[in-house]
Formats: C-alpha cells, sequence, structure tokens
C-alpha cells in the first residue's frame, strides 16, 4: 500500500510540473496570436486610412516621416511600431493613435453583427451577399429593394417623380428600420450610398463596411454577363464614364472597415475571408 501511495503521490507531482510548464507556454502562444492579430488589424485600418485620403505609401510617407518599407510592413501586419512613431502616422492620417487601435476593437463589438456590402453594380453585392448569409445563418437584404416597398415604385420611377433628395431619406428610413429589426444580417447597398455622408455614417456605426473591390473592367464584364444591357445604351462612352465613376467613388469606398479584392478572391474566397471574420469557418 505505502508503495502504491508513494507512486501516486508521484505521479501527481509530475502532472502538477508537467501543467505548471506547459500553462505558461500555452498562455504565451495566446498572446503572440493576439498581438500578431493586433498588428494585422492595426495595418488593415492604416491602409484603409491611407486610401481614403487618396495618399501613396510615399506620400504618407513623407508626411508621417516613415520609409516606404517601414509602412508596406506595417499595412502587411508585420511592422512592430512604437508609440510615438504610431502617434506621428495617426496625425498625418488625420486622426489618432487610439483611433487607429479601436479598429479590432469595433469589429469585435459588431461581430457578426450586420454586414453591409458596398461598390459599384457588378461588385458582387447580391451573390456574394447571398451565400455569406446563408453561410452565416442570418437574413439576406436588398436594401434598394426595402426602399422600392416603402414608396411603392421602382427605383427608377422614385428618381423621376419624387428626385434624389426624396430616394436618400427612403434609404435612411430603410437603414434605421434594418438595424431596428436584425442584430444580425448581410445588407448589399445601393451603389451610391457612401455619396450621402449622413446614411454612409449612419451605416459605419451600426455596421460593419465591407467594399467589393474590382477593376472597372470587372465590373463591366459582370453586369453584361448578367443580361443587364442598360449601361451600354445610348452611351457610347459608357465604359469611360464607369472608370470615372470608380475614381470619383473609390474614396469613399475605401473608408470601409475591410476591402477585398474580388478580381483576386473570386466569389467563394470573398465568402470564406468574410465567414471568417466572423468566426465562421
Amino acid at each position: 500500500m505505502r508503495g502504491a501511495s508513494f507512486a501516486r503521490k508521484h505521479y501527481i507531482a509530475v502532472r502538477i510540473v508537467y501543467i505548471c510548464s506547459i500553462v505558461p507556454l500555452m498562455t504565451e502562444t495566446a498572446h503572440v496570436h493576439e498581438r500578431q492579430q493586433l498588428l494585422e488589424e492595426l495595418g488593415r485600418e492604416v491602409r484603409a486610412k491611407r486610401q481614403g485620403l487618396g495618399l501613396t505609401l510615399k506620400q504618407l510617407g513623407e508626411r508621417a516621416g516613415v520609409s516606404v518599407r517601414f509602412l508596406a510592413e506595417l499595412e502587411a501586419g508585420r511592422g512592430n511600431i512604437s508609440v510615438a512613431r504610431l502617434h506621428d502616422l495617426a496625425v498625418a492620417l488625420g486622426t489618432s493613435a487610439s483611433a487607429l487601435l479601436s479598429g479590432e476593437a469595433k469589429r469585435a463589438r459588431k461581430s457578426p453583427g450586420v454586414v453591409a456590402l458596398l461598390g459599384l453594380r457588378g461588385a458582387g453585392k447580391s451573390t456574394i451577399g447571398k451565400r455569406l448569409a446563408k453561410k452565416l445563418d442570418v437574413p439576406f437584404v436588398e436594401l434598394d429593394h426595402r426602399v422600392e416597398e416603402m414608396a411603392g415604385l421602382s427605383l427608377g420611377a422614385l428618381f423621376e417623380l419624387h428626385g434624389e433628395a426624396h430616394y436618400r431619406r427612403l434609404e435612411r428610413e430603410a437603414l434605421r428600420a434594418l438595424f431596428a429589426a436584425h442584430d444580425h444580417a448581410v445588407v448589399a447597398t445601393g451603389g451610391s450610398i457612401v455619396t450621402d455622408e449622413e446614411t454612409y455614417a449612419l451605416l459605419r456605426e451600426h455596421a460593419t463596411t465591407v467594399w467589393l473591390q474590382a477593376t472597372p473592367e470587372s465590373h463591366w464584364e459582370r453586369v453584361v454577363a448578367q443580361g443587364d444591357r442598360r449601361p451600354m445604351q445610348n452611351r457610347a462612352n459608357a465604359k469611360n464614364e464607369l472608370r470615372a465613376l470608380l475614381r470619383e467613388r473609390g474614396e469613399r469606398y475605401a473608408r470601409a472597415e475591410i476591402v477585398l479584392d474580388t478580381d483576386e478572391l473570386g466569389v467563394d474566397g470573398a465568402v470564406r475571408e468574410l465567414s471568417r471574420r466572423n468566426g465562421r469557418s
């Protein structure tokens, strides 16, 4: 019995030593993961702010007094930035260090919440939105359809009879109603929602905004592939107009919390990435 008792005590002692040795390693691994996640979020926040201001890496570097190489590393999530340098960078971006670092916290508070997809027609908002909503098991909402339901008119008739100001008012009302009715949803917004500062601010406050980015050529090809011939009807310079519109709205779209290159990711890749960011594999 004494031998068995000694063996048991020895086993318990070994287990305690093992646990005491492994727990710090697990904690350290978790801290490393959290630190890397923070650096990646900071990089995305800096890139979005820079693109929103229409600045190149060189221009931002000159403003903040840092090298292009350092900024590239930072935006890639590999930059170990000091507090003082973060402050200088934030000033150059017209914001604060705390605002740059709060991006992760904002996403955590709203996730999965409402995911709002931004982009011109042909960005893939409906296609990606429906599949994402199914994967997240949340409702999918086409905001312009809600506006049409409220008005009792098609968008074309609404603009023709009542003008843009009336449409914007209904768009904001539809958005507020959506936030009141759904804690979790995926919403495809109208392409021009970013041009109304009040509505865009409301959207960014209550939803995780995602710009589905693509080249003008991709937008054009996708719309035509859907059988929509309206972009080219009686408009000889329709492609050039599309390029100009994307340039004009690009800075506004870039204010979104997440920017996804759909040309690179495709529909499946975009759905996977947004699912991952919302805690789904």
